[in-house]
C-alpha cells in the first residue's frame, strides 16, 4: 500500500518548498497540485477569459489536458503537451488559479489525476484541500501555516531575488484576499483536517520545518 502525506495550508506558507525537501529526503514523489491549477489558469489567461466567468472557464477546461512527468525527480507540468512548468509562477497566474480553482468543473478535472498518482506511489501532495477532500485517507496530514507578514516578506524576497521590483503592501493585500477566497469558497474550502498536525513556520527555518515534518511522517508509518 502506498504511503500518502497530505500538506495543506494558505498561500505562501512554504508548502511547496518544504514538501520538495521532505520528498527528496524520504524518496517519495512530490505532487504539486497548485502547479496543476496554475497550468489551467495559464490557459484561461491565454484565452482572455475573465476570472469571474465560471461558465466560460467551465467550458474551456474541457479543452485542457494536464499531465505530470518527472525529470530527475522534479515534477514537470504539461498543458496540452507543452511543458509550462517555467511559465506558471507569476502573480497573474496565481490570482487566476486562486479564483478559477473555486469552480467545480476545474477541481473535477484534476481530482482523478491526483488520486491516481497517490494510489500508485508514495507521495507528498500539497494544496488547500488535500487532507480534507483529495486524500481524506492519507496516513499523515499536516497543516502548514505562517503569519500574513511572514508570508508576504518571504514572497517579497523571492521576487526581489528574481530581479523584480515588488510592492510589499500589495503582496500582503493579495495574500489576505487569497486567504479569504480560499477559506470561504463553496467548493472544497481551505481548512485544517480534524486529524492534521498544525505546524506554524513563522519562526522556523526551512531545515527546522523539514525535520519536524519528517518526524511527524515517520510517526505515522
Amino acid at each position: 500500500m502506498s504511503m500518502n502525506v497530505a500538506i495543506d495550508g494558505p498561500a505562501g506558507a512554504g508548502k511547496s518548498t518544504i514538501a520538495k525537501k521532505v520528498a527528496a529526503k524520504m524518496e517519495y514523489i512530490y505532487v504539486d497540485t497548485g502547479a496543476m491549477y496554475r497550468s489551467l489558469a495559464l490557459y484561461f489567461i491565454r484565452k482572455g477569459i475573465n476570472k469571474d466567468d465560471e461558465a466560460k472557464i467551465s467550458e474551456a477546461v474541457k479543452e485542457c489536458d494536464v499531465t505530470i512527468e518527472y525529470e530527475d525527480g522534479q515534477q514537470q507540468v504539461l498543458l496540452n503537451g507543452e511543458n509550462v512548468t517555467g511559465l506558471i509562477r507569476t502573480e497573474e497566474v496565481g490570482n487566476m488559479a486562486s479564483s478559477s480553482s473555486t469552480y467545480k468543473a476545474v477541481r473535477a478535472k484534476l481530482l482523478d489525476l491526483q488520486r491516481k498518482l497517490a494510489s500508485e506511489n508514495d507521495v507528498i501532495m500539497d494544496g488547500r484541500d488535500i487532507g480534507t477532500v483529495i486524500l481524506p485517507n492519507a496516513q499523515a496530514k499536516i497543516f502548514l501555516t505562517a503569519s500574513v507578514d511572514t508570508r508576504a516578506n518571504r514572497r517579497y524576497k523571492e521576487l526581489k531575488d528574481k530581479g523584480e521590483s515588488p510592492d510589499l503592501e500589495k503582496i500582503k493585500k493579495d495574500i489576505e484576499e487569497r486567504d479569504y477566497r480560499d477559506s470561504h469558497r463553496d467548493e472544497a474550502p481551505l481548512k485544517q483536517a480534524d486529524d492534521a498536525v498544525l505546524v506554524d513556520t513563522s519562526d522556523m527555518s526551512i531545515d527546522e520545518v523539514t525535520d519536524r515534518l519528517i518526524e511527524i511522517i515517520k510517526s505515522k508509518i
